[in-house]
């Protein structure tokens, strides 16, 4: 039977944490994102997140935010709405909402989300709908997506504990302790200490190096073994650039658009990968998991795959359109994160995927190309830039992995050794 946590100890839990969490609020709106005097704020949290959403809310205006926006949803509601709805109802996103993150995006507003579903919310639901309802946020919404895409506005997601991930995650624990211990593992993985500022410093510094390092050596191709079956080259484009830590964005503001982040990550051309790669660990989408899964690519696109579990839903990632099917993004990141050293599977991508070295089927990155904001998306597909409606990470960093990086002289350079930088 599990020890269950009296209301007085999780309260006494909270309060030892109420430092820390004041921290992690402090370093969202003005170290991650940096809230501006006069800004419109956008702020989407799950309802079991209101009392940290307060003080985001206070925070944002603190900072000078002219005004803040909260979306609100629910794992329950999203549910009910998805048995009940049709697909024509799905595919159509409402006026006011449309005009909502448009009108906003233009005016420059900063959008930060919180992250915190039950991992297996939408079990048994319609795949279908799941990927249409994905999809058509994005379609319907092209000035805010192109904006974000562009590096025109800040945004940032970030974690919020929720009663039921956290049971996911501590199943073992009684609701109370699981919470409390979810919530740690947030602030561990997001460096939340006593000078979280400060820590982030360090950390850009790290990321910075790694960065220069792989644009210094501008390889075109990547080439990852592991012990679990993977042997996959991957492609990159001539105009690729590396990126990692904060964000630049055109008017000369920076943003980090993940807390935590530990990856450097570019996008590779679109055509140009071959081989098969394993997952490393599993991957939580649309209120699904899938387990022990498997891509094979042939000049760049998915020709075969399988899951040990949940293979109807890498279909319906796959299905979505064209781009789906080929890679977006590569991402680098060692096994020495707080993350994987917690040894903890969060059953979420905004953490797992900085707990591993991971790739993303989907859209690219224009900042990730030379002077790629200045381009249109024409020219950047034309370089080799994925397009896309989807953009899902998936985990492949196995603790063997090894990358050997392929310069245009054909030098052959270590990158990584056993799941980590070969340097470290």
């Amino acid at each position: 039977m599990k020890k269950q946590m009296t209301q007085e100890e999780f309260v006494s839990s909270m309060k030892a944490l109420e430092s820390r969490l004041d921290s992690y609020a402090d370093l969202l709106i003005n170290y991650a994102m940096r809230v501006k005097e006069g800004q419109e704020f956008v702020l989407q949290a799950p309802l079991e997140g209101a009392d940290f959403a307060r003080q985001l809310v206070a925070k944002a205006y603190e900072a000078g935010a002219k005004r803040v926006h909260i979306m609100w949803h629910d794992d329950e509601l999203d549910r009910t709405a998805f048995e009940y709805e049709s697909l024509d109802t799905i595919g159509e996103l409402p006026l006011w909402k449309q005009d909502f993150y448009n009108d906003l995006a233009e005016k420059g507003a900063a959008f930060l989300s919180l992250t915190g579903s039950d991992p297996s919310h939408l079990d048994g639901i319609s795949r279908e709908k799941i990927a249409l309802s994905q999809k058509t946020k994005v379609v319907a919404c092209k000035i805010w997506r192109k904006r974000l895409d562009f590096g025109q506005n800040a945004w940032t997601i970030a974690g919020v504990p929720t009663k039921r991930w956290a049971e996911k995650v501590f199943p073992d624990l009684d609701d109370k302790t699981a919470y409390v211990k979810l919530w740690e593992a947030i602030l561990n993985a997001g460096r939340i200490g006593k000078d979280a500022r400060s820590e982030w410093e360090t950390h850009t510094a790290t990321l910075h190096k790694n960065v220069k390092f792989l644009n210094r050596h501008h390889f075109k191709e990547l080439h990852y073994t592991s012990s679990n079956g993977t042997d996959l080259t991957i492609g990159l484009a001539p105009e690729g650039i590396w990126e990692g830590g904060p964000m630049l964005k055109q008017d000369g503001g920076i943003f980090y658009p993940n807390v935590p982040t530990e990856e450097v990550f570019t996008s590779p051309h679109a055509a140009k990968t071959q081989g098969t790669v394993h997952s490393a660990l599993p991957l939580a989408h649309g209120g699904a998991v899938v387990k022990d899964f498997w891509f094979t690519f042939k000049d760049g696109k998915v020709v075969d795959y399988g899951a040990a579990e949940g293979k109807e839903v890498l279909t319906a990632i796959l299905e979505a359109d064209e781009g789906a099917m080929r890679l977006g993004e590569v991402a680098l990141i060692s096994k020495n994160t707080p993350i994987r050293e917690s040894g903890l599977l969060i059953y979420n991508t905004l953490y797992d995927e900085n707990a591993s070295c991971h790739l993303a089927l989907g859209k690219g990155f224009p900042e990730c190309y030379e002077n790629g904001y200045e381009l249109s998306v024409e020219e950047l597909s034309e370089m080799g830039l994925n397009q896309s409606t989807q953009h899902v990470d998936f985990m492949v960093g196995a603790s063997d992995l090894n990358i050997v990086g392929i310069t245009e002289d054909g030098e052959e350079v270590q990158v990584f050794e056993n799941g980590m930088w070969a340097w470290e």
